[in-house]
Parts: C-alpha cells; structure tokens; sequence
C-alpha cells in the first residue's frame, strides 16, 4: 500500500481502491471480533518483537529457551548444593559423631511421618 501511494499514478487508482476497501474490512472484521477477545492480556514484549519486524511466536520461543537455561542453571545449584550438604554431614560425622547419630535418626522419623 505504501508503494502505491508513494509512486501515485492515476491508472493505479482502482488498485489503491481496492486495497484500501480489503483494509476497512480487515478493520472490520476485528472490530467483530473485539467481543470475543476480552481480558486478554499479551507482555508489552510481544509488541516490541512486532516492532522490530520479528515474528512474535518466536517470543514463546525464546521465552522457553530462557526457561530451559533458567532450569538448567538451578538445577546446577540444587545438586552443587546436596553434593555440599553430604560432604558437610561427612566431616561433621568425624566431628560430631553422637550428634550427626541424633541428626539423622531425627530425619528418619520425619521421613516416616511424611511417607
């Protein structure tokens, strides 16, 4: 449409026409379908990939490959955490050892109860 209107000449009239009639239904037809689509809320980030010439569904895309690496990256923590959480029971054992006993036999009966 833009190059049409930017390069008018007066043949190309009826093409112009016909564009913007198909626009004004377009528009039309969103207009009925407004009523369907109430209470939708899209991120402001989709618009800004539409503003960017980007391909929107590609931000549910790029949404799960964040969530992907998010996940990962706890993962990671998580395991670096109990790998930590048995070597400190390890050396507290050495330590500590009637209270480590006390300890684990407590973890015991709170696993029975929860089983």
């Amino acid at each position: 449409m833009g190059i049409i209107v930017s390069d008018f000449q007066p043949q190309g009239q009826p093409v112009l026409n016909q564009k913007i009639h198909a626009m004004i239904t377009g528009m039309q037809e969103i207009d009925r379908c407004k009523g369907q689509l109430q209470d939708v809320q899209v991120p402001l980030e989709v618009f800004e990939y539409i503003d960017q010439g980007r391909n929107p569904q590609l931000y549910t895309k790029d949404c799960m490959e964040k969530s992907l690496a998010k996940n990962e990256q706890v993962k990671g923590k998580i395991d670096a955490l109990k790998k930590f959480r048995s070597q400190l029971i390890l050396e507290l054992d050495k330590v500590f050892p009637e209270e480590i006993a006390k300890y684990k036999s407590a973890r015991e009966m709170v696993k029975e109860e929860h089983s």
